[in-house]
């Protein structure tokens, strides 16, 4: 009896969730940094945000890059901290998992071999039991007994198989934690990755404006007229140039209109169509599409010898990238092609309307889908 309690104790002990406290002490602090690197993160993007509504010069496109790359930082920070946490909290669910599996052996044993017992007692008649007694009181003594002791085995059975039930709970619980490290894991490269873009994307801009406002500011009147060429053209569709399929030719990249270097401008609208000379929908990341094999490469070499040079809603010096930007070693007249099945339509735009700038008219095809989806090809020769 005495081996069955002492072995239900040290039990029931470790599954007790004030085991290892130097594990519960690290977590607090770990739990305290992660608050403290959120509130830093919130008060960097309210500052940030303070930032984008101010008038744009380089100086202040600089610190925008800059406080994104701050922004980043923090987030790769709290991200670390979280993974380092779940770290600890899966080393002590698989220390205690551990510990409880070898408990649970040696309890289920010896309750196993005490109701054995006991029942093996429970079959003798009272009869039996009457005349082995050495006297009356012996013989109540000994029914107490036998109903006291099965009622106390079935009672310690039932916690045996609680405790069990919370064993699977902790494995299950590890298994989620598990699951979330991955996902976290999988969060830190991204934000390395962004970290990484951010830094090139301040490279570049100080490389194309050297530093120079009166650049900086050409730079935006570029951007800014071609945003404004681009939403004239798919307002005033052009003439219908019949049926396509996927992929084939429909143009060459090229330099039209205000681009600053032969590339395609690509564009997907969902729930959209071609109606009244324009096009309806709304604007989505195209990679939505790409990398599910909805649509098919854009442009030939895609992705394999093609470069991204902007990304769908990458902030630059305007605002927000509307599209995918690609090309191919910067070669004038790699073929793009129809992502899709569709009906191809003309789209263009007398140019950039700006000084400096002396493209030619900007030419671009618009492919309806006929399925909801519209693609856009810009800067076509």
């Amino acid at each position: 009896m005495k081996k069955l309690v002492l072995t239900l104790v040290l039990g029931l002990f470790l599954l007790s969730p004030f085991f290892l406290p130097a594990f519960a002490q690290s977590n607090e602090e770990l739990s305290k940094q992660l608050q403290e690197k959120q509130a830093e993160i919130a008060k960097l993007e309210a500052q940030l945000e303070n930032v984008r509504g101010n008038e744009r010069t380089l100086k202040s496109q600089l610190n925008i890059i800059d406080s994104q790359g701050k922004v980043t930082t923090l987030k790769i920070e709290e991200t670390n901290l979280r993974i380092e946490k779940l770290k600890r909290e899966i080393a002590e669910l698989s220390s205690r998992i551990k510990r409880i599996s070898g408990s649970l052996d040696t309890l289920s044993e010896i309750l196993l071999q005490r109701i054995v017992q006991t029942y093996k007692y429970s079959h003798l008649s009272t009869l039996d039991l009457f005349f082995s007694s050495h006297s009356f009181a012996d013989l109540l003594q000994r029914l107490k007994y036998v109903q006291v002791a099965q009622a106390y085995d079935k009672r310690k059975l039932y916690e045996l198989q609680a405790t069990k039930q919370a064993y699977n709970d902790q494995k299950q619980d590890k298994a989620t934690r598990q699951e979330e490290a991955e996902q976290l894991n999988k969060a830190l490269e991204n934000y390395k990755n962004q970290l990484e873009e951010q830094k090139k994307a301040k490279e570049e801009l100080l490389k194309v404006t050297q530093n120079d406002e009166a650049r900086f500011q050409g730079l935006i009147a570029q951007l800014k007229a071609d945003a404004d060429s681009i939403a004239r053209a798919v307002s005033n569709i052009g003439v219908v140039i019949g049926p396509v399929k996927k992929g084939q030719q429909i143009g060459s990249e090229g330099t039209s209109g205000c681009s600053s270097g032969p590339h395609l401008h690509f564009e997907v609208y969902e729930n959209a169509k071609v109606e009244g000379n324009r096009v309806n929908g709304t604007r989505v990341n195209p990679k939505k599409y790409l990398d599910n094999g909805q649509l098919g490469p854009p442009m030939q070499g895609y992705p394999g010898s093609t470069t991204i040079s902007t990304e769908y809603g990458e902030l630059y010096a305007l605002g927000t990238h509307t599209g995918l930007d690609m090309y191919d070693d910067k070669y004038v007249g790699t073929p793009i092609l129809a992502a899709a099945d569709g009906v191809a339509y003309s789209i263009g735009d007398l140019g950039c309307r700006i000084a400096g700038f002396d493209n030619g008219a900007a030419k671009g095809i618009v492919v309806d889908h006929q399925n909801g989806i519209v693609t856009l090809y810009w800067h076509i020769l």
